[in-house]
């Protein structure tokens, strides 16, 4: 692929190419615009999504548009309670010569929709979880390394509760992005019942390559960063942890559990991410508080109490956020 002269003719094509993204992927999708961009931010960043949204709302149709217009791979895997680890990962079979041969699961694709993730044992889960976090998959003590650029989109229905296995915290940590997916507007509602009534819209072009992705990840690496904004992310994780001498007061009163480090690492990626896409060559804090609520409402824990009086998640983050 072409190279770019210097980082920042890199930063404004990334800004055209992430422009392009948007219209295409609007050819088939209607509103959702802090999801998909939270979406594309993490596929740019190297880290796997969370998605939790009610049934119906274009989650597998989103993923599948985005997998087409950056030109990947693309499984989705329906996660049941009766699924298997070889049912993701692959097995090994005997063939007609009596040797063992290992034929690929569907984790071997770009993009995986883990559809419903928390439907299936922890044992199963562990699977997919492992293959995000190392990139490879070992069977019968063989490594097998998987396609680059990998990303995870899991869903999870936030209703149905019975027959589900909730996902540990530690194995949450492993996702990048938290994405509430909401009903869509009255307004948005209509156009998506126009464009889904009617004869079907074109399939969107094809904005970017594997190599190119792979280019534009190894960008958003280089993007300096100023010690006041690795000063504020590294704070404001500090913020969540109840009981340590830098918590917040609500830490403290709503809180059992706090944010790791993984999380201060996750709001520097993101925020460079997001400042790239905004054609701005280094992010500021703004850009952090950008992506602090996807990145930290799965990594702390509300106590009994936050429950009780109906304090929200997305309300303690808030409260963190507006009291620097």
């Amino acid at each position: 692929m072409t190279q770019y002269k210097t980082d920042v003719e890199a930063v404004d094509a990334l800004v055209e190419k992430y422009d392009q993204l948007r219209k295409e992927i609007a050819k088939i999708i209607v509103g959702q615009d802090a999801v998909l961009k939270n979406t594309l931010i993490s596929i740019f960043s190297k880290g796997h999504v969370l998605l939790v949204g009610v049934p119906g709302l274009a989650k597998t149709l989103m993923v599948n548009t985005i997998a087409k217009v950056l030109g990947l791979s693309y499984s989705r895997i329906q996660f049941t309670p009766d699924l298997m680890p070889s049912d993701i990962i692959g097995t090994e079979i005997l063939d007609q010569s009596r040797n063992f041969k290992f034929i690929k699961g569907p984790v071997f694709a770009n993009i995986i929709l883990a559809d419903e993730i928390n439907r299936t044992p922890p044992k199963t889960q562990s699977a997919l979880l492992e293959a995000m976090q190392e990139k490879a998959i070992t069977v019968a003590g063989k490594r097998y390394v998987l396609n680059e650029p990998f990303f995870v989109l899991a869903t999870q229905n936030p209703i149905e509760q019975e027959g589900t296995y909730p996902l540990p915290e530690a194995q949450l940590d492993r996702f990048m992005f938290n994405i509430w997916l909401d009903y869509p507007s009255f307004d948005e509602e209509i156009d998506v019942v126009k464009s889904t009534t009617a004869e079907e819209a074109g399939d969107p072009q094809v904005v970017l390559t594997a190599d190119e992705i792979l280019y534009f990840q190894g960008l958003i690496r280089k993007i300096p960063v100023p010690d006041n904004v690795f000063q504020y992310a590294v704070s404001l994780v500090g913020k969540t942890r109840p009981g340590t001498n830098n918590a917040h007061e609500w830490s403290d009163k709503f809180l059992t559990w706090g944010a790791g480090p993984r999380a201060s690492q996750y709001l520097i990626i993101g925020a460079k991410c997001h400042a790239a896409i905004q054609g701005k060559y280094s992010p500021d804090i703004e850009d952090v508080k950008a992506v602090a609520k996807p990145i930290l409402r799965h990594r702390i824990v509300r106590n009994y109490k936050a429950e009780a009086e109906g304090i929200s998640l997305d309300n303690i983050i808030t409260e963190l956020l507006n009291h620097d």
